[in-house]
């Protein structure tokens, strides 16, 4: 006789499969956009929350930056990765037995990184500094390399000029005095008087470029970078088929995305100091999804599809650069429009039972995330200014390739009421070199929970997973290689309250 594992009975030993959810992983992913809540049987609602903690360091470039061929191990970053936190919620109900509703929330997307201590991404970027200079005054002030040797002039030609002023402020003063020397000196004023405003004239330049380097010099502080988003996805489901095992679901989704972007030190080359904030902006894309169930073998199987989302966001940057450029620092700090594209995504999770007590899953996600670009309005028009990066610029963020990620568990239930279970996962990442702000190619996982069942309905679980993540080398939008992040770990734990009723 063939055995029957029902859904109910298995629900125990789902235990926490869900709770330390997918983070850290490719892009900027981070919660999965699970929707397996949606899939429960009956009324039922979570509430779950996350906690990450990724212990992400390497070196700098001893050469600050170059191609990956010429890296050379400079000096320690010191952790990156700061903690990160999210939650999630879903409710779910049958109409009846053809219709079911859904609201489910998730934050997707994120990332949250700093740099402290003592490298060339935090505090003073004098070689990023020295180098600008050097590429600046290539040809026109042979030996000045240095922001200090540039100082160096800079009040050596005030000096000089103040010297000239006075000269002929002595000789207009003795003409005063003397009419009868009018015509001796009246053509060393004029003289004198031309080669100040020559002088003035060469300067003026020079001291824009001291003043930026000054500027620059003063600033301590890191890089930082944090992104925030949040999903709301309103869900439709329709069984069909003669016993109803096949259902189909979809319904819009509601996304809001903001970001705050600062680059310090050396590593960023011209772009130290750059900094930008990108306002919260809500737009709106679709979720569509086929599932199938057998409940005799507590078989679920489900494909779901999340649509683009195309974002038109309010951005802020300030670019000391591009005021140097312009020789107006006005111009340093502007707010434009920006198009930035969230990427699709296809999720497969499947489960089945082994026998009564044993569950096993899997769970498949493919995020486009070589598609995926930030291009903010002045970061990439300063960079157009150099011909070696084309009619197009620098994007300030791209990933290389897509993200695939695998992961596949076992629940147990051990007692009535409670039920463990483990996982083990992959991820591919997006791609080695990567961006310097989030810098991890993919990992490699292993996970443990626990679910306690304190009434039929009511539920808590507890699980915790620990990364091993991909190596990569931290790379900037011109393709040079600014730091090596290896053998770096993390842990992910998790919380999840839930109820499922009739």
């Amino acid at each position: 006789m063939r055995a029957t594992f029902h859904l109910k009975t298995l629900a125990v030993a789902i235990a926490t499969f869900s709770v330390a959810s997918i983070s850290n992983a490719a892009g900027l992913d981070r919660s999965g956009q699970d929707i397996t809540a949606f899939l429960q049987d009956g009324t039922y609602a979570e509430a779950v929350y996350t906690y990450i903690d990724a212990d992400v360091s390497g070196y700098d470039n001893q050469r600050v930056a170059t191609d990956d061929a010429n890296y050379v191990q400079g000096r320690d970053t010191g952790e990156v990765a700061e903690s990160y936190d999210f939650f999630r919620y879903g409710v779910k109900t049958d109409i009846n037995d053809t219709f079911s509703v859904g609201v489910l929330y998730d934050e997707p997307f994120g990332a949250a990184a700093a740099y402290n201590g003592d490298s060339n991404f935090v505090g003073a970027p004098t070689a990023a500094i020295d180098g600008l200079i050097t590429s600046q005054l290539a040809g026109k002030l042979p030996g000045v390399t240095t922001a200090q040797g540039l100082d160096t002039y800079v009040k050596g030609a005030q000096q000089t000029l103040a010297a000239g002023r006075e000269q002929v402020k002595q000789a207009e003063a003795a003409i005063a005095a003397n009419p009868a020397l009018e015509s001796t000196l009246r053509p060393q004023i004029v003289a004198g008087k031309a080669q100040i405003a020559a002088g003035e004239a060469q300067l003026a330049p020079l001291q824009g470029l001291n003043g930026y380097a000054a500027s620059q010099l003063a600033n301590t502080e890191g890089t930082k970078v944090e992104v925030r988003s949040e999903n709301i996805s309103a869900i439709l489901g329709m069984k069909v088929g003669a016993n109803k095992n096949f259902q189909i679901y979809g319904g819009p989704v509601a996304q809001r995305v903001q970001a705050d972007v600062k680059l310090r030190g050396s590593a960023y080359g011209p772009a130290t100091g750059y900094t930008s904030h990108i306002s919260p902006d809500q737009d709106y894309g679709w979720l569509a999804g086929v599932a199938y169930s057998k409940p005799e073998i507590a078989l679920k199987a489900a494909l779901t599809y999340r649509s683009e989302i195309d974002h038109s966001m309010d951005i802020t940057e300030t670019y000391p650069l591009a005021g140097l450029l312009a020789g107006n620092p006005a111009a340093a700090t502007q707010t434009n429009n920006m198009e930035i594209t969230t990427p699709k995504s296809v999720n497969f999770d499947f489960q089945t039972g082994i026998n009564p007590t044993t569950l096993a899953t899997a769970k498949v996600r493919w995020v486009p995330w070589g598609d995926f670009s930030i291009v903010p309005p002045l970061y990439n028009a300063v960079s157009k200014n150099n011909p070696a990066y084309g009619p197009d610029g620098l994007a300030l963020v791209e990933y290389a390739d897509d993200q695939w990620q695998v992961e596949l568990g076992l629940a147990k239930r051990i007692m009535p009421a409670l039920a463990v279970s483990g996982t083990v996962g992959w991820d591919s990442g997006s791609g080695d070199p990567t961006t310097s702000l989030g810098p991890i190619d993919g990992y490699y996982s292993v996970g443990l929970g626990a679910k306690y069942n304190v009434t039929p309905e009511w539920a808590v679980s507890a699980g915790g997973k620990y990364l091993w993540f991909g190596d990569a080398k931290g790379q900037l939008p011109t393709q040079q290689i600014v730091g090596d992040f290896q053998d770096n770990d993390g842990y992910i734990v998790g919380v999840k309250l839930s109820y499922q009723g009739n």
